[in-house]
């Protein structure tokens, strides 16, 4: 019997992340390659299609091909294109899936990396049985994919949800888009690492965090700094909590979740990043909202999320 699989792909400005994997989340063969080595969009195509029939020889048993779900930079669900993508070689409007297509006979999807971690969310994490709730990745940016009534949010134009580029401080920070005052320059894996060197120049406490260059620094030395007791490791990860957690109580008002789910790099400092940001969305929530908002890991937290997210896909198509 053909066992039913589907192909996730994860396109970085560096690493391309690719496996197998069947309905109920197994992942049978996975690997990465560099998204740099072909400048060409075309060469690149060839060279992902190489990598997936390489994937496909290692396993060992008889499998049918679903479709090929992708979660990308700037991706445009609707068209099927990457649009404009910062940090990829490909530049403008790139048509992504029908040029996938000359090479596969087979249905393929394409989003951004948020929305494929909240389908990802629905069909193998902790939101299965939720039908409102967001995930809030926490990466060198702040993604958002918002589930309602069961079905994600792209919006007029494929393109909702870019949270992290909301405005939330005059004249603050730039944002990776050039928003300045953005959330994401705040609340990210990046974000925190700024607000250390902010309280480093604010403040006069001893630090261990004192003997890392920003290039150096990243956010499992801040995470076991806190755990240590560091004074301005504690304060980077209340100030980040505050914030994130303010913005998520706004963010309830206008689709009111039943859960965020937090994923990436800062979420795994666990309650450092949780304990705050759960008090101050709490405390921030309209009167009747209270009580009625969980805040939780993603259970993709130790998967390999940007491949099943992108697999998801594929099976949430297939249940339509």
């Amino acid at each position: 019997m053909l066992k039913k699989v589907a192909i996730g792909v994860d396109i970085g400005g560096t690493l391309t992340k690719l496996g197998i994997v069947d309905r109920e989340g197994n992942l049978y063969a996975h690997m990465d390659f560099s998204t740099t080595m072909h400048k060409g969009f075309g060469d690149y195509l060839d060279e992902l299609k190489n990598q997936i029939e390489g994937l496909r020889s290692q396993i060992d048993f008889e499998h049918e091909v679903m479709g090929i779900g992708v979660g990308a930079p700037n991706a445009n669900y609707y068209r099927g294109t990457i649009e404009h993508a910062a940090n990829l070689l490909w530049k403008g409007i790139v048509p992504f899936t029908d040029e996938l297509k000359t090479r596969y006979d087979l249905p393929i999807y394409i989003t951004n990396d948020a929305n494929a971690a909240a389908i990802g969310e629905m069909i193998y994490g902790n939101a299965a049985d939720m039908k409102d709730f967001m995930v809030i990745t926490l990466g060198t940016g702040l993604g958002s994919g918002i589930v309602s009534n069961g079905q994600l949010i792209y919006g007029y134009d494929s393109q909702a949800g870019e949270l992290g580029h909301v405005k939330i401080v005059d004249n603050g920070r730039l944002t990776g888009l050039g928003i300045r005052g953005g959330l994401e320059a705040y609340v990210s894996s990046t974000g925190i690492k700024r607000t250390v060197f902010y309280l480093l120049s604010d403040m006069m406490d001893d630090s261990v965090l004192r003997d890392y260059s920003y290039n150096e620094l990243h956010g499992e030395i801040i995470t076991k700094a806190a755990e240590d007791g560091d004074p301005i490791a504690k304060a980077a990860f209340e100030m980040t909590g505050k914030i994130l957690g303010e913005q998520l109580a706004n963010f309830t008002a206008f689709s009111h979740p039943e859960a965020f789910f937090l994923l990436g790099g800062l979420a795994k400092a666990g309650k450092w990043i949780f304990d705050p940001t759960r008090k101050h969305l709490e405390e921030n929530l309209l009167p009747f909202y209270k009580g009625k908002v969980k805040l939780l890991p993603s259970g993709m937290m130790k998967k390999n999320a940007a491949v099943l997210g992108a697999a998801a896909l594929v099976w949430n198509h297939l249940q339509e």
